[in-house]
Order: C-alpha cells, then structure tokens, then sequence
C-alpha cells in the first residue's frame, strides 16, 4: 500500500528483516535510517546495489536530518531504539534515542505529511503479566527504564494521533528471536547466547532459576505481523500485540538448544538481572480478528531454523564477548 517507506533502525536485527521483506515488492522504495550504533552495514549491504533502496548513516536525535529524510515518504516504520540491557546502565542514552529520537521522527512525519507512522514499541511496557494471556488492555508497569521509554514513546505516537490526526498504529513486538540477532555484549540475546556458548562447550548461563517465562517469536512472523499492521487502517491510534502466542520458560529454551545441538552441558545459574521480567504470554487475537495475523513458526521450529543460519555465518564464535550483570 506504501510505496515510499522508510525504516528507522532498518540495519539491526528486526529492522533488518523488516527490510528484506519489504524489498520483495518491486513497487517498494526503501529508505534506511541507522547510525550503525548496534546495527550493522552487512545486514542490508546486499541491497546497495538496488537503485530503490536508500542508506542513510543518521542518528534519530538529529532532528534537521530526520526532517529532511522523511521528505516523500509515505509510511514510516520506527525501530531505532537502545535496547533494555543497556538502559540499566546508561539510562540516559536510552531515554534520549527511545524517547526524544521517537518525539523527533513524529515532529518530521508530520511535517512532511507523512501518510502513516508505525511505532514499534516493545512487550517490556507492561512488565511482568499480572494476568495471563496478555491483551492489549493489560495493565502498563514497565520494570525498566527501556520498557518505560518505550511507552513514553507510545504516549507521544497517540498525542500526536489525537492532537494532529496523524494515522499512526502501536505494534508490541514479544521476544524476536531469528537470523541477525545479536549475540555479543549488552545486546546479546538469550537464544544465540545460549546457542553459542553450547557451540564453545561452556553451560548456558541463566540468571535467576529460569522459570521466567516469554512469548518467541520466529522473527519472520514478527515482521509479517508488523507489515499488516503498517497496511490497515482499522487501528489507527490503537495497539496491537505480535507474537507466536505461546508461553516458553527460559529452562525450556536451553533444553531445546541443547537437544539439537546435542550438547551435554548443563546450565549454569546466577542471580535474577536487575529489574527482570517474571512472564510474558501474549493474548494474539486482535491480530488474529482484524489483520488476519497467523504466525507460523513454533520454538522448537524456529530454533533449529536459527542453530542452520548460524553455522552459515562466517564469525568467529570462540571469541563471544561476556556480560557480567555482577561486575557492571
């Protein structure tokens, strides 16, 4: 439905795969807003050569250039964000490109009249489930300053839907896993930290007794549900959840690397990270009812999908980078 369409952090995990997908419509012109903070140029290289595909090496805090990017775009799709690890040490990087860099690209969007704005937020804004499954009409109580930033961000979008009439609709992305995803470091994710650290013979490290719960989801389905939530007008100003709908322990997630890897480790417990989330389990059927949302790949599935995309990669895996929750 949109021709002209630029991505906010379109070079990192989820952005990047947002990207390819909406590369597959030949009618598509793609535009790419990164600064390359936490994404990287190798995960949309492999476009630079399409005369409709657009790179730009931009920070979302610089308003003049944002301004300036959005000229001509039809729809926008916001995913640039610092991540929840990093917001409970440098909290003010987080609030400043979660929330200013969000109040930034609405400021652009509307003026250039931009026809739409998806905001990608985050499963964080509601903090541990209070009832389960989670509808979009659970409760808000962010544990961490990143979940937090997400909403603000999430208040800005509607304010501006409300005040401005901008179309606008809220996406609530629950745990992506898949090809891309970080590994290293305070972005490092649980599933390819696990995979590696099973791949270096070392035990996966689980922090607190791993009975915490979250929703994977196969980041294919992730971006699908984000697109048809990006063409429909039915939610305009609203939320919606994209998930597999599916409640996994993080124990179950390392007993399901293990068994195909065939590894023979066991975990390796440490103290609960700060401010973690207890469970996560998503009520999908708004998805279900009004975007005809399916998603298609189950934990076990999609596990081994990523375990064959990692053994592809040319990385050297023996130097995986650590992060001590402890130490920091």
């Amino acid at each position: 439905m949109h021709k002209n369409i630029l991505v906010t952090g379109g070079a990192g995990f989820i952005g990047s795969n947002l990207v390819d997908e909406l590369m597959k419509n030949p009618e598509n012109n793609v535009v790419v807003v990164d600064d390359l903070s936490t994404g990287t140029e190798e995960t949309i290289m492999h476009h630079f050569s399409n005369p409709k595909f657009k790179f730009l090496n931009s920070d979302i805090r610089d308003y003049p250039r944002m301004e300036a990017a959005c000229m001509g775009i039809d729809c926008i799709y916001h995913l640039a964000v610092q991540c929840v690890r990093m917001s409970i040490f440098n909290p003010d990087l987080v609030h400043e490109v979660n929330t200013k860099g969000t109040l930034n690209m609405l400021k652009a969007t509307l003026k250039n009249n931009v026809k739409k704005f998806v905001y990608v937020s985050s499963s964080e804004v509601y903090g541990s489930a209070e009832t389960i499954p989670m509808s979009e009409d659970h409760s808000t109580n962010p544990t961490t300053v990143y979940g937090a930033s997400k909403l603000a961000g999430e208040h800005y979008t509607k304010a501006f839907t409300n005040t401005y009439g901008l179309k606008t609709v809220i996406v609530r992305p629950f745990n992506s896993y898949g090809p891309r995803e970080h590994f290293e470091g305070p972005y490092g994710e649980v599933i390819p930290k696990f995979a590696i650290r099973i791949n270096n013979n070392k035990p996966p490290l689980i922090f607190g007794d791993g009975n915490q719960t979250r929703d994977f989801t196969y980041v294919s389905d992730t971006v699908a549900g984000i697109i048809l939530a990006g063409n429909s007008d039915e939610l305009n100003g609203k939320e919606v959840n994209i998930a597999r709908g599916e409640e996994v322990s993080i124990n179950n997630i390392a007993t399901y690397i293990l068994e195909a890897m065939n590894g023979d480790i066991s975990p390796e417990y440490h103290p609960s990270r700060p401010a973690d989330v207890v469970r996560h389990y998503a009520d999908i059927s708004k998805a279900r009812e009004v975007l005809d949302f399916h998603p298609r790949i189950d934990i076990k599935t999609g596990i081994k999908l990523y375990l064959e995309w990692l053994k592809k990669q040319s990385v050297d895996f023996s130097k995986e980078t650590e992060f001590n929750w402890i130490k920091k």
